[in-house]
């Protein structure tokens, strides 16, 4: 490809002086001008090199393909001294002015507070798999690796250490991505979630039979009892918590004078977010989440393979639009609490509907008789 050639070719169908600002992601040319409809559709089209078009929240998007996307960004930025920008920064370009989809904001939102987590769980994952492997029965005989060379005991033992940490522990992950995405300190909001989970509390997944059971222990605070429940495993209490730290901290910060700023503003926010954790916050939210996981887990006992056959008959289309990055948050909490969800269907079920659209896609290559489109 001469990345040269088709970079003065994409700035000419779209117009030099139509061109706002401009960025790249590994594939895709994306972005922003004052009017799409001034794109000479037909001449990128025809363009042997462009491999397609489409235009999505505000960004008019050229997939060039990996490899040679950088290079013609490069050669456009060089011709017309364009603005660069990252991806997010083009979102904000490209959304100025505009009314926020409340939706896609809150996606978004859950989108910036999980994916940085995505690495920590998916390590997790796999070292729980591999824990599996050596603990099963059955899998390569009627002992488990463990009980056919002992040697492999305290290695598995390890293994699943370094497994269960994540999960364990998720809350104080949650929380210092999600107060640090909501303009808070993020070492706060992970020492805020630390208290969330600390050993003296009762362990949150045995918050309700320790209710039950009347062995929970309370605080008397001025006359009121405050249960002392633990949130091992949860999602949708840290990010409340954390979303009031982070607005308490920066409340703080505008109003306590500088000298003694950095003193009292940590710990104003903190004692008081924790108070509202433990006394409000905290059981509502609970109750929230226990409420959207049982539905879940009702819609996948209940419905099956219906249920989850019309889940990703749409998780394409889902994808689209973007809210796709707001299951983590969902997934996270299945995930947690795996003895009474039985884990997640969630992901499985994503696997698949891409694993269609890759079939999909191997069809029409097969079957098209347009050469561009097979490249």
């Amino acid at each position: 490809m001469d990345h040269k050639k088709v970079a003065l070719e994409v700035i000419e169908a779209v117009g030099e002086d139509n061109l706002v600002a401009a960025a790249h992601c590994a594939t895709r040319l994306r972005l922003v001008l004052r009017d799409s409809s001034k794109i000479d559709q037909n001449a990128l089209d025809n363009n042997d090199d462009v491999k397609g078009t489409f235009e999505t929240n505000g960004q008019y998007q050229i997939i060039i393909g990996p490899g040679d996307v950088n290079k013609v960004y490069a050669e456009i930025v060089q011709a017309t001294g364009v603005k660069e920008a990252s991806t997010d920064d083009l979102k904000e370009i490209a959304s100025s002015g505009k009314k926020p989809n409340p939706i896609m904001a809150m996606a978004k939102v859950l989108s910036d507070i999980f994916v940085p987590l995505i690495p920590a769980l998916v390590a997790g994952g796999l070292l729980m798999a591999i824990n599996n492997v050596l603990t099963s029965q059955g899998l390569f005989g009627p002992q488990s690796v463990v009980e056919m060379f002992p040697a492999f005991n305290d290695f598995a033992s390890i293994i699943n250490l370094l497994a269960s940490a994540p999960f364990a522990f998720l809350p104080i992950l949650v929380g210092f991505s999600a107060t640090q995405r909501f303009g808070g300190n993020g070492y706060l909001g992970a020492a805020m979630a630390m208290a969330m989970v600390m050993p003296d509390l009762v362990n949150g997944y045995g918050v309700a039979n320790a209710i039950a059971e009347g062995t929970m222990p309370y605080w008397n605070i001025f006359g009121l009892q405050v249960a002392q429940a633990g949130y091992q495993g949860s999602v949708l209490p840290v990010l409340a918590v954390s979303y009031i730290l982070a607005n308490l901290e920066n409340f703080f910060h505008k109003r306590i004078p500088k000298v003694f700023d950095f003193t009292f503003t940590p710990m104003l926010a903190v004692i008081i977010t924790g108070f509202l954790t433990f006394t409000i916050v905290g059981p509502v939210m609970r109750t929230v989440s226990d409420g959207l996981t049982d539905a879940l887990v009702w819609l996948y006992s209940t419905t099956g393979a219906v249920g989850l056959g019309l889940f990703g008959t749409f998780y394409s289309s889902i994808v689209i639009t973007g809210l796709h990055q707001s299951f983590p948050a969902i997934e996270t909490t299945l995930l947690a609490d795996v003895a009474k969800t039985g884990g997640s269907f969630i992901f499985p079920i994503a696997a698949m509907a891409n694993i269609a659209q890759g079939a999909a896609t191997f069809a029409i290559f097969f079957i098209t008789k347009n050469e561009k489109q097979k490249v």
